[in-house]
């Protein structure tokens, strides 16, 4: 599987890893636990089985919009099959536009059924991850936001890239020139 995902500035960037070792040093699942080189705070836009060339030139053409500001929304909790602790983004028209073009894109070119609904953009909600594990509930009944600094007030999004789940490649998926 390849995902689709935008890197955060270098101060947002920042700022997410300090909530990732705070909830570390709290015991709590947190994104620091993952010493990967290629662990970094990001926001997924979509996944699909694989980049082929009509969705490379489609991607091409969405990354040509980058950077793109965006605003932080607050804290956010999921529990779909894992429970997940994330800052929220504003979902604004042009943060919108460029999930719609990357969804159009994997859509295109994917073999039907292949593609998580989570990302479809009725049902995407923007958001940088700071814990996931498998335990269900794993942070309500917390007061996880005392431990957490306050998100940023507002990022840009700079880098468009694809993280291969298999291989553990990583492409920046730059625009065409």
């Amino acid at each position: 599987m390849r995902t689709v995902e935008l890197l955060l500035d270098e101060a947002a960037e920042f700022d997410v890893r300090d909530a990732w070792r705070r909830l570390a040093e709290a015991g709590l699942p947190s994104q620091a636990r993952h010493p990967s080189t290629t662990n970094r705070p990001h926001l997924t836009l979509a996944t699909c089985p694989e980049l082929t060339a009509p969705i490379r030139w489609e991607l091409a053409e969405a990354a040509a919009d980058l950077p793109l500001p965006v605003r932080f929304a607050g804290t956010v909790r999921f529990e779909r099959p894992t429970s997940v602790l994330a800052w929220s983004l504003e979902l604004d028209s042009a943060l919108a536009s460029l999930h719609r073009r990357v969804w159009e894109a994997v859509a295109s070119d994917s073999p039907t059924g292949s593609l998580s609904p989570f990302h479809s953009p009725r049902n995407w909600n923007p958001h940088i991850t700071l814990g996931r594990t498998r335990r269900a509930g794993a942070f309500a009944g917390r007061h996880v936001p005392g431990l957490l600094p306050a998100p940023p007030l507002s990022a840009r999004l700079t880098t468009l890239r694809s993280y291969d789940t298999v291989t553990g490649a990583l492409e920046v998926l730059g625009p065409r020139l």
